[in-house]
């Protein structure tokens, strides 16, 4: 991690003079670097010699998440990120816009470092579909008709992806076995997935101040997850058509009204249990592979998405 810090902060001096703070303050944006951590870790030989090519395939992939969450706090009109003032909170949402482009054709630039095409292509194609999952759910926004199939598959694009294609080039790029590959992107594809769960789990039960970025947007911007799916189903039938009103915008949302359904109605342990499920799909797609020096590690990463999920329980 230090030495993927040395190389984005090195790397900032390829942006042009008048925008470079702009792209050193996103960085000091990147929070836990879960998907850089998942190329190390899918890559992990045993010992801590660093692999220059894992750090730049590192680089690449938290530049990509950078810029998803410069745009997603402009849809979301989001203030914090992080405990700081978003890029669109601090620039504009104009400026912002054309930030997340700038980071997104960085990392696209370093891909192409590499001595084949193979890491390019690879990160090139995550970054369509990444997209393409934060279009299909803005288009849904306000929308009482998304069912969960949709809400599954919109994750899986703009999510679980990035995690996948993180697994996939720390094993590809550090030469493991045959199928090792495919094994640890099926472990990053369900690991993604539990974590956007658990991700729309905290803007409704989280807390601000700990978690350090704007919560409660989901309701207010019309963005319906996992924890609304189940309260519409365990709703009477006046109450869900009511909430269906502040879904599509017709009535204002009643953000507290509907946490307390939540905690009365068994929202959390519903949620929890589908995050579960697929933290137990990620553990299985390792099975096979327990003799990897990488396999501990991650199935530990996948352990701790399950404390965090835990903790989150008032």
């Amino acid at each position: 991690m230090s030495a993927l810090d040395s190389y984005l902060t090195g790397e900032l001096d390829e942006f042009e003079p008048e925008i470079r703070e702009m792209a050193r303050y996103c960085l000091g944006a990147s929070g836990k670097k879960i998907r850089p951590a998942l190329v190390f870790l899918s890559g992990w030989k045993g010992s801590a010699i660093i692999d220059p090519d894992l750090v730049r395939a590192a680089s690449v992939v938290e530049l990509i998440h950078l810029a998803t969450l410069v745009h997603d706090d402009i849809m979301d009109e989001a203030d914090l990120r992080r405990n700081r003032q978003t890029a669109a909170r601090l620039y504009g949402s104009s400026a912002a816009v054309l930030l997340g482009d700038a980071l997104f054709a960085h990392a696209l630039n370093i891909a192409t470092q590499f001595p084949t095409t193979e890491v390019c292509a690879a990160v090139s194609e995550s970054t369509r579909r990444v997209c393409a999952g934060e279009i299909v759910q803005t288009l849904r926004r306000g929308s009482v008709s998304v069912n969960r199939r949709e809400y599954d598959r919109i994750i899986e694009l703009k999510t679980a992806e990035l995690f996948r294609v993180s697994c996939y080039l720390g094993a590809h790029l550090s030469g493991s076995p045959d199928g090792y590959a495919d094994a640890v992107s099926q472990f990053g594809r369900h690991l993604g997935v539990a974590y956007q769960i658990y991700d729309d789990l905290v803007d409704y039960f989280g807390e601000e101040a700990m978690i350090g970025k704007t919560l409660g947007t989901d309701l207010a911007s019309g963005k319906v997850t996992l924890p609304l799916f189940v309260l519409l189903e365990r709703l009477p039938k006046k109450e869900a058509d009511q909430l269906r009103l502040e879904i599509g915008g017709q009535v204002p949302s009643q953000l507290d009204l509907r946490l307390n359904q939540m905690k009365d109605l068994g929202v959390f342990a519903a949620v929890e249990t589908a995050v579960e499920a697929e933290l137990i799909a990620a553990r299985q797609a390792l099975v096979n592979w327990i003799a990897q020096p990488a396999t501990p590690h991650l199935l530990g990463l996948s352990d701790l998405l399950t404390i965090q999920v835990a903790g989150l329980r008032h």
